[in-house]
């Protein structure tokens, strides 16, 4: 399993890249960090269309984390227990089944 993080600060700034780079390397799982996008923003049809299922968690202007795979995430986790609104800092989900199973952070 390919694994990668990337921080793009700004992902409308950096999907051209990212898409690219998705393109040519074809992680299985990528995290990104200040994706900087609100939810309702965030680019999930470009990903989607090259194969990627999204998990995300955004805000305008800062913060916002997502994460890309090629297989449906399970047991997506948005905020850090006990927070009630979150800082759109944490982003964690499940990938594979039984011992294989692996949880990213």
């Amino acid at each position: 399993m390919k694994i990668a993080t990337w921080n793009v600060n700004s992902l409308r700034v950096r999907l051209p890249q990212l898409l690219d780079w998705l393109g040519r390397e074809a992680p299985d799982v990528v995290g990104l960090q200040e994706t900087k996008v609100p939810d309702e923003g965030f680019p999930r049809a470009e990903l989607e269309a090259l194969g990627y299922r999204c998990a995300f968690a955004g805000e305008a202007g800062y913060n916002g984390v997502a994460l890309l795979s090629r297989e449906e995430p399970r047991g997506v986790q948005r905020d850090l227990p006990g927070e009630e609104e979150g800082g759109r800092r944490l982003l964690a989900a499940t990938y594979g089944r039984g011992a294989g199973a692996l949880r990213v952070v």
